[in-house]
């Protein structure tokens, strides 16, 4: 048989094959942002891989009640993880209207209305209480996968979970998907945390400096080495030093040039020279600032 365009990637194209090891940082930085409960292989292997160029400490977020529990248990057992907890944004209107299509990990189940998103929420803060939780997150907007059939939902979860991260004293994570004015006009009604954290940073420089001027600070993924981000770049160029974060978002988001390969923390140091790129530093600058300021935003 002739082949085609459907016909199955040679071996060495496989796009389920891990990027090979970066060259190593001379300074150690932290994923401020990682799923490791999505990626294969043990958390070992992972925090293995990732020490082994200079990643020594990852944030484990949780996105469900479920994969929160997890978070919290695998930073207690874990002294170089911490844990973040939280209903992603679109997981608030699956608890209260249903995920018939079983989109999300825990499958297909019916809509518990407010009464059940109460429960999560109440169950999310017990856990955000405990001390090796170190964040509230990610919470925030996604106007890109939730209709306005959910918008409702999706707010009140955000504006509890803003009111949770100031009641237990944590910083706040925030997922911002095609949602930056609404997310920050939320930002200022409710009164922001102490620490807030735009994860996976969207926005452009513009953004950058509202966020600056908020004190909030910007975690930037893989996607600020995709050709296509000069606005990314331009972000990381004007933003203060001292509130830049560097995160996987693993097992998504890779860096290039291995885009649409497994991400995971090892693989933080590419993103890492591409953010020192932009701002026209050295690299051991950028992880030095890099690494202070997760200390710091997550309080550990």
């Amino acid at each position: 048989m002739s082949a085609s365009p459907s016909s199955p990637r040679r071996k060495d194209d496989d796009r389920d094959t891990p990027p090979p090891l970066p060259e190593p940082l001379r300074v150690a930085v932290a994923d401020s942002h990682t799923h490791l409960d999505m990626q294969s292989g043990t958390v070992e292997e992972a925090l293995r891989k990732a020490a082994s160029v200079g990643v020594t400490t990852v944030v484990q977020v949780g996105c469900d009640v479920k994969g929160s529990r997890w978070a919290a248990e695998t930073a207690a057992a874990y002294e170089n993880i911490h844990a973040a907890v939280a209903l992603h944004p679109n997981e608030a209107p699956r608890i209260v209207h249903g995920d018939p299509d079983g989109w999300s990990r825990q499958g297909a189940r019916p809509g518990g209305g407010e009464a059940a998103l109460d429960e999560a929420l109440a169950e999310i803060e017990a856990l955000a209480a405990l001390g090796h939780v170190k964040a509230v997150g990610e919470t925030g907007l996604d106007h890109f996968r939730t209709g306005p059939e959910g918008m409702a939902a999706q707010e009140r979860s955000f504006r509890a979970h803003i009111e949770i991260a100031k009641r237990q004293g944590k910083a706040l994570v925030i997922h911002d998907r095609e949602a930056h004015a609404d997310v920050l006009r939320i930002l200022r009604e409710e009164g922001a945390p102490e620490r807030t954290v735009f994860h996976c940073y969207s926005g452009d420089a513009e953004m950058a400096r509202e966020c600056a001027a908020a004190g909030y600070y910007m975690s930037f993924a893989g996607t600020v080495t995709f050709k296509n981000a000069a606005s990314l770049r331009e972000a990381v160029a004007v933003a203060p030093a001292e509130l830049l974060l560097v995160e996987t978002d693993a097992p998504y988001l890779t860096p290039a040039p291995y885009r649409g390969r497994p991400n995971a923390p090892y693989l933080i140091p590419l993103t890492v020279r591409a953010m020192a790129a932009a701002r026209g530093i050295g690299e051991d600058a950028m992880a030095t600032a890099l690494a202070a300021n997760t200390a710091r935003a997550f309080a550990y």
